[in-house]
């Protein structure tokens, strides 16, 4: 892998006398008060400013500000004219867009295409502050406003759809973002890289058009530069040689009369010199190699084609030995650069270490940001996943090689927030990342990992040469439990449990120390069908880390719960999976409240499936092996209500869906029975853990209050839905208890109310 230059070598900007800013300034007032008459660099993004390293804005403000440049925030502007997009004036070098930390349309709508009723990164969880493809229509207002100034295109929303991508939303293939939103150049993956490279060179005068070496960038050109060698990758079941038909009435002797012999070279001399031309070989010039993607117009015209790309994309995603790749829209080219270098653990340390205030901007005043409210107290200790998840889009954004900050970074981070940040009680509620138990795990050999090309680490099992070794994060966990003023660490990220399963003893102190009494995880499902389009292990995995986690539970004297989740509708599902995974839960007493339906977001493989019924993970043929997929609204509601088998509501598609697929013998009240033959009549489901739901029929007001996936009912009422008259008997025994606490016993003895099942 190519040397990179670190962060903290470039010269600083003259701006850097100012100092860094208590927050980056969001008005010209703020501006006056720092002493700017002008901001070098403007960002633009989605979401509200919580100058905050979880949040993107933050972590690229604060980087370039140690850079030396004057960098203001325009957060959720009014995307309705070009007039908020002139508060902070013009910048000198250029606008940095980014929809935000989310994808804005997986913000805004649900995996039924329905538009969400709040947003997390808004204050007061209002939804409606950012609009459609939010990334699209900041450029283009961007432009409207400063024709002259360059945008720099940023976040995961640009870096999904970094080439045609298909669009789930409106059901076709859609082209590359820079070709609809006006954008200079894009960034995709960990852009800290980039955008300092970027902003030095603009700074030093060079124009946005001639920067087309930067890796991690994608920009439009109209052709192939000279001294690259392009790989045409545009077809596929490209047919062989094909010799030519003699006419059966030619005398195949008498060449004169044959066009086949006229057409053949003169026999050439043995013995006559020939001069040879060698050509350099591909391989040993990978670093000028492009790879030629079919067209837009071709893959959006042809889902097989669609998928093959999208396969040839995802085998060039290690930055050891990724080449360039170039798809044709149109007349122009969109070229993609190689992904960018990981940072090591010094930069990540540095990047982390910036002058964070930790809090929201005070523009918002007292008002909550739900997503800040979610990770006021939690320390990111690293970046990047290497379980290549199909549905998921973290392999893509961040990449497969894990980036981690050292232990003393992260205690120093512990530290400031115990100290800095309001409301601090002595829990931190997450130590973790993307996967929390993938820190400082990586391959044994590095010119392994620089050559490797495959799509996951641990599928179809773990890679022999992946070292599973946890102990610096389980020294790691004790040194945070040590730190004065901490009472509890929780891990409140996903965890591989397949990873875990390798070290006993990462487990036990994981199980001893840090489960606030449930711990997420998630199968996803329990066959092998949509399991093997999911790249996820088998249940198996699952049963072992379940034993190990309930021994350790056990001798910890905790009473502590598993969260599994599970993924309805993923492409390789079929009614017979959701049966199986159904009859799985019901076995182990799970009863979900909340249930999650496949979602196809930009360039993920599994998305690649969904459209085009065909599977990347494998070579792409227009023979090859289709995958199950689960489009219609009926179907996508009937692999849901197998998630929820327990919900009366459920019953009637689930019985007539069972019917169909000939396991009546499920039907009815016996114990290993799905559902039963009967209808009852109630309002509507009400789940086991009764204060943490909604009533049924009651007006909904501010959030719906939900059963936590997974959680196993309460004893005392067995998990059945509540009637009208077991909610009277509640309501007379707990009326009771609390005239026995108040103590207005007495008198007249009264009958007893019977207590709730």
């Amino acid at each position: 892998m190519q040397a990179a230059k670190p962060l903290f070598d470039y010269p600083k900007y003259w701006a850097e006398c100012f100092g860094p800013a208590p927050f980056l300034p969001m008005s010209r007032e703020e501006m006056d008060q720092l002493g700017w008459d002008s901001c070098d660099i403007i960002i633009v993004t989605g979401d509200a400013y919580v100058d905050h390293p979880s949040f993107g804005m933050a972590i690229i403000g604060r980087l370039l500000e140690a850079q030396g440049f004057r960098v203001g925030v325009i957060a959720q502007p009014d995307w309705r004219s070009k007039d908020n997009f002139m508060k902070l004036g013009e910048p000198n070098l250029f606008f940095g867009v980014a929809a935000g930390n989310m994808d804005s349309m997986i913000n805004r709508y649900t995996a039924d295409k329905k538009i969400r009723s709040d947003d997390a990164y808004t204050p007061g969880g209002l939804a409606g502050k950012r609009p459609d493809r939010a990334s699209l229509v900041y450029s283009q207002r961007c432009k409207e406003a400063w024709s002259h100034v360059p945008v720099v295109l940023g976040g995961i929303e640009a870096s999904l759809r970094r080439i045609a991508h298909y669009d789930y939303w409106q059901d076709k293939v859609r082209r590359s973002i820079l070709m609809d939103a006006t954008a200079d150049i894009l960034l995709y993956g960990n852009a800290e890289r980039a955008v300092v490279e970027i902003a030095q060179r603009l700074a030093f005068g060079e124009s946005i058009d001639s920067i087309t070496d930067v890796r991690g960038t994608a920009f439009v050109r109209r052709d192939t530069p000279q001294g690259w060698f392009e790989i045409d990758s545009t077809r596929i079941d490209r047919p062989g040689k094909i010799d030519k038909i003699i006419n059966p009435y030619v005398n195949t002797q008498d060449t004169a009369a044959c066009a086949i012999e006229q057409e053949k070279d003169p026999v050439e001399d043995p013995q006559e010199a020939k001069v040879v031309q060698l050509l350099p070989s591909p391989r040993l010039t990978r670093d000028k190699t492009v790879i030629r993607l079919p067209s837009f117009e071709k893959v959006r015209n042809d889902p097989v084609l669609y998928a093959h790309a999208n396969r040839v994309l995802h085998l060039e995603t290690n930055p050891g030995n990724a080449r360039a790749l170039v798809q044709k829209h149109g007349d122009l080219d969109i070229w993609l650069n190689p992904p960018p270098i990981p940072m090591s653990t010094e930069e990540m340390d540095y990047v982390f270490g910036m002058p964070y205030a930790r809090v929201p901007h005070p523009v918002y005043g007292k008002e909550k940001i739900p997503a800040y409210e979610m990770i006021r107290f939690s320390v990111n200790i690293m970046r990047g996943c290497f379980g290549g998840c199909t549905f998921c889009s973290i392999t893509e954004h961040e990449g497969r090689i894990i980036q981690n900050r050292s232990h003393d970074s992260i205690l120093r981070e512990i530290e400031e927030m115990r100290d800095k940040v309001p409301g601090f009680t002595g829990v931190v509620s997450d130590l973790g990342g993307p996967t929390a138990n993938m820190y400082r795990i990586a391959c044994k050999s590095p010119e392994i990992e620089k050559h490797c090309r495959k799509p996951s680490c641990v599928w179809p099992g773990i890679c022999e040469n992946l070292n599973t070794d946890h102990s610096s994060l389980i020294e790691l966990y004790r040194k945070a439990r040590a730190l004065p003023g901490v009472k509890k660490i929780l891990i409140a990220s996903g965890l591989r449990y397949d990873l875990a399963v390798e070290s006993p003893e990462y487990v036990k102190e994981l199980v001893t120390h840090h489960v606030g009494g449930y711990l997420k995880i998630a199968p996803e499902h329990t066959e092998d069908g949509p399991l093997s389009k999911m790249m996820k292990p088998g249940i198996g995995s699952y049963d072992r880390f379940k034993q190990m986690f309930e021994k350790y539970s056990k001798e910890a004297g905790k009473e502590q719960y598993l969260i599994p989740y599970f993924i309805a509708a993923h492409p390789g599902t079929t009614d017979e999976d959701m049966m199986n995974l159904a009859l799985w839960l019901k076995r182990n007493g799970f009863r979900a409240d909340q249930v999650q339906a496949f979602y196809p977001s930009p360039m993920a493989t599994a998305t690649a499936m969904y459209h085009s019924g065909k599977n990347p993970l494998r070579k792409v043929t227009y023979k090859s092996d289709g995958v199950k997929i689960v489009k219609s609204d009926q179907q996508r509601r009937l692999h849901k209500a197998f998630l929820r088998y327990h919900d009366p509501k459920n019953w009637p598609l689930l019985r007539e869906a069972l019917e169909r697929m000939g396991r009546a013998d499920l039907i009815g009240s016996g114990k290993h029975q799905l559902i039963p033959a009967y209808q009852p009549q109630v309002d509507g489901y009400q789940s086991a853990r009764r204060k943490n739901s909604t009533p049924a029929g009651s007006k909904k007001v501010g959030k719906i209050l939900t059963q936590h996936n997974g959680l196993p009912p309460r004893a005392s009422d067995g998990g059945k839905p509540w009637d009208k008259r077991e909610q009277a008997k509640a309501a007379a025994f707990a009326k009771l208890q609390e005239q026995k606490k108040a103590g207005k016993g007495g008198g007249k003895k009264k009958p007893r109310p019977v207590a709730p099942r």
